[in-house]
């Protein structure tokens, strides 16, 4: 490699080198002026992801504000719904594309979205009441179902153990959560109802797929056995309404958000030591007056160490949630941030937010368990 020349007296020079090699890095070099090459500053960038750029915008699809993003579980798509009733779809990888607009699934604000685990289904619910399955190779609506009689806040799916078919349970402010069988094959009819007497915020399925965790109004998060179809037990902390629920990597902990600005993380497994289940409390996170209902997420490159949620300052707040502190304070969008998720298999969080944009960026690496 040959040596780059002094700089001509009295001028700076900038130099962005092209990265290599896996994981890329970045090295910016900047020259003082003068013919001293020892007053050189150099700054090494270390990257760890395969992004083009270490924080990426996604703009210009929608119109509203953006309520769910998510990453496929391969990690190469990205999937958005805004209360602009329309679905857009991305690369995640170079180039960035809006390849496709999904713009003729709903007649209301879509609320939630969820991708399918083992096909190219697209679950998506909304304010009409409505659960669509669509295929995003094709870009068809595979089923609809006039799901709830009320507003569908929320939706999860999860494959049943050993049967190869994938559940689909929807919650509603009609006070009640449905499970449906994902797939062209599914009846129309559900397979299970839980009536849980007030609008439903949240709903998420365990590791087996045998319970649901179910965020309500009344401020506890209620837990149904499916083969039971009875509650078996409660999540009691919150003292207000769980915004979103989560459950780790591992799937002994689920991640709770509410509008009372407190985020716990809740003891999950059959056993729990802690007799309240709380295993942390995490705090730093605003929830503001607007009531929105902010998604939270897990890291996967690391196992469930860290948990993300955003908040009404605009930021989005990282923890290590075993010390329960603030990792990052990530800064960038112009509204509330509604949604984030991260990537299934690298450092990458993605973030959306009230101001119709989502942004993509690269973390320092964790460590793997």
């Amino acid at each position: 490699m040959s040596k780059r020349g002094i700089s001509p007296p009295g001028e700076g020079t900038l130099i962005k080198r092209a990265r290599s090699g896996s994981p890329p890095s970045n090295e910016l070099v900047i020259s003082s002026s003068g013919d001293d090459r020892q007053k050189g500053l150099v700054r090494s960038i270390k990257r760890t992801s395969n992004l083009e750029a270490p924080i990426i915008s996604l703009s210009g699809a929608h119109s509203g504000e953006i309520v769910s993003c998510r990453f496929d579980p391969t990690g190469q798509h990205i999937a958005a719904c805004s209360t602009d009733r329309s679905v857009s779809l991305w690369r995640t990888y170079p180039p960035n594309t809006n390849y496709g607009l999904l713009t003729s699934l709903h007649k209301a604000p879509i609320l939630d979205l969820q991708w399918s685990l083992y096909s190219p289904t697209l679950y998506t619910v909304g304010a009409d009441h409505i659960l669509n399955m669509t295929n995003v190779t094709t870009g068809q609506r595979i089923k609809k179902i006039r799901a709830h009689r009320g507003i569908i806040n929320t939706l999860d799916r999860t494959m049943a153990g050993g049967a190869g078919i994938e559940l689909v349970a929807t919650g509603s402010d009609d006070g009640t959560v449905r499970i449906w069988e994902g797939g062209e094959e599914g009846d129309k009819t559900s397979v299970a109802v839980f009536e849980i007497g007030c609008p439903v915020t949240s709903v998420c399925w365990s590791a087996d797929g045998q319970n649901v965790f179910i965020g309500a109004l009344d401020n506890e998060i209620h837990v149904y056995d499916l083969r039971k179809c009875e509650q078996v037990y409660s999540l009691m902390g919150h003292t207000d309404t769980p915004t979103s629920l989560a459950l780790s990597p591992n799937g002994s902990y689920l991640l709770s958000a509410s509008l009372s600005s407190q985020t716990i993380v809740h003891d999950v497994r059959p056993f729990s030591p802690a007799p309240s289940r709380i295993h942390r409390v995490l705090h730093g996170v605003p929830a503001g007056f607007e009531n929105t209902l902010a998604k939270g997420a897990w890291s996967k490159d690391d196992g469930g160490r860290r948990a993300a949620l955003g908040g009404a300052d605009r930021m989005v707040s990282i923890w290590d949630v075993e010390s329960g502190s603030i990792l990052y304070k990530l800064p960038g969008h112009k509204g509330t941030v509604t949604c984030v998720d991260f990537h299934p298999k690298e450092p990458i969080i993605l973030t959306g937010s009230k101001d119709g944009t989502m942004l993509m960026g690269e973390l320092e690496q964790g460590l793997n368990v």
